[in-house]
């Protein structure tokens, strides 16, 4: 298992499974799932994108003209396009505004995992687009993580 991070450069090996590693963040904020779930990983041979950037900096203007805030925005868009996997937990003490569109962009792509236990505020929206794309929503972390796991494992199979 390898990590990559923003902002190193989306150099992805073929052959080799990749997962982006989408949900909760909140600007820093949020529980640090994604390492626990790359952690979960680590006996798999796969590239995990992870988007929780070492050095965030809460002072960049959210807008396109921010260098740096373009850039993070710009890795994200090409590690969505780019994994085989998209493992999407909604963790219930965030909003995720941003889990939720990119669910809206990636739903129909056949490749997103999703997690979303009881009491996140959009848990039906979620659950409403899941079940028009045939997307399973998985309500805890141990099958979230296991649905995770065997999404991966098939398409290593594949390859």
């Amino acid at each position: 298992m390898f990590v990559i991070k923003p902002p190193a450069p989306l150099v992805l090996p073929d052959g080799t499974p990749t997962v982006f590693l989408a949900g909760s963040i909140e600007m820093g904020q949020a529980e640090d799932w994604q390492s626990v779930l790359a952690n979960e990983l680590g006996a798999l041979d796969v590239i995990v994108l992870n988007p929780r950037r070492d050095a965030w900096d809460a002072t960049w203007r959210q807008r396109i003209d921010e260098p740096a805030f373009r850039e993070q925005v710009e890795w994200e868009l090409t590690g969505l396009d780019r994994a085989d996997v998209i493992a999407m937990w909604f963790a219930p003490e965030t909003a995720a505004p941003i889990t939720l569109l990119e669910l809206g962009l990636h739903a129909r792509d056949r490749k997103v995992v999703v997690g979303c236990p009881d009491g996140y505020w959009r848990k039906g929206n979620v659950e409403v687009v899941c079940a028009r794309f045939g997307i399973d929503v998985h309500g805890d972390w141990a099958t979230f993580v296991a649905a995770v796991t065997r999404a991966i494992t098939r398409r290593a199979d594949r390859s």
